[in-house]
């Protein structure tokens, strides 16, 4: 009972790891021990996150373009040269687009749902080997798919193919939470709701006004992030798979 939330000694790779909320689990999973790559397609951005999270342990950075199938082919044979199990897959990688309904391009509608979903699904497959082997009876191998809030309730914001998409990743999340459970891979979401992101970088300078409509009256923090997915990587969530956790201060309980 004293170890529940221990996951030091695994090994973890963190999606879109040099920024925003993949950079704040990244953080989490290498302060607490765990050996964590993390990738991106900015190789100056990606290397300076790794050099300070450095500081504090194991960090790797593994320059990645997972909109496509062979861009997430390469990467995995880079992965699994050096891992032959992988304990903790965080599929954070993502993208957004905004336009008018009228003007909503293909282009943003294709961008979108490639990396927010498909590369999802086709990271996680490729990586099954590796997960499999990392994953016990008692404390399995995690995938962990970040969400939205986007994806439950209306944005009331022109970004359709984004609410589109992460409403597809929590459906995608039960589908294979469920079918893989079996195979000792727990697949979970995690549903963020307003943190400081380049995703949330528009909305600078409004955020005291908007917060005070959540029940919890501030934007999330690191260690909100961090301490979810911690949850959700260790023992304690053993027996839980398939759910779309919603990390969201109580916006979405009190729309």
């Amino acid at each position: 009972m004293r170890n529940l939330f221990d996951v030091s000694g695994k090994v973890a790779v963190v999606t879109g790891g040099s920024r925003g909320i993949g950079a704040m689990i990244a953080e989490g999973f290498v302060a607490n021990g765990v050996r964590t790559y993390i990738t991106a397609r900015r190789e100056d951005e990606l290397q300076a996150t790794a050099a300070s999270l450095s500081r504090q342990g194991e960090c790797i950075a593994l320059v990645a373009d997972l909109s496509t199938v062979q861009g997430a082919t390469r990467f995995v044979a880079e992965i699994r040269e050096r891992e032959p199990e992988l304990h903790i897959l965080v599929n954070n990688a993502g993208a957004t687009w905004g336009a008018s309904v009228d003007e909503f391009p293909e282009n943003g509608w294709d961008k979108v749902m490639d990396l927010n979903v498909k590369s999802i699904f086709f990271l996680t497959q490729q990586l099954l080997p590796a997960l499999r082997a990392a994953g016990t009876d008692t404390d399995p191998a995690r995938v962990i798919n970040i969400g939205s809030v986007n994806g439950i309730t209306n944005s009331h914001m022109q970004n359709y193919s984004y609410t589109a998409s992460k409403a597809a990743v929590h459906h995608l999340t039960r589908h294979m939470g469920a079918e893989l459970a079996r195979e000792r891979v727990n697949v979970n979401a995690i549903a963020p709701g307003l943190f400081p992101s380049k995703m949330t970088a528009h909305m600078a300078g409004h955020e005291e006004e908007m917060v005070k409509a959540f029940p919890i009256s501030r934007m999330g923090a690191p260690e909100d992030a961090a301490g979810t997915a911690i949850y959700l990587s260790s023992r304690a969530s053993a027996w839980v798979t398939g759910h779309v956790l919603v990390l969201d201060g109580g916006l979405v309980a009190a729309s």
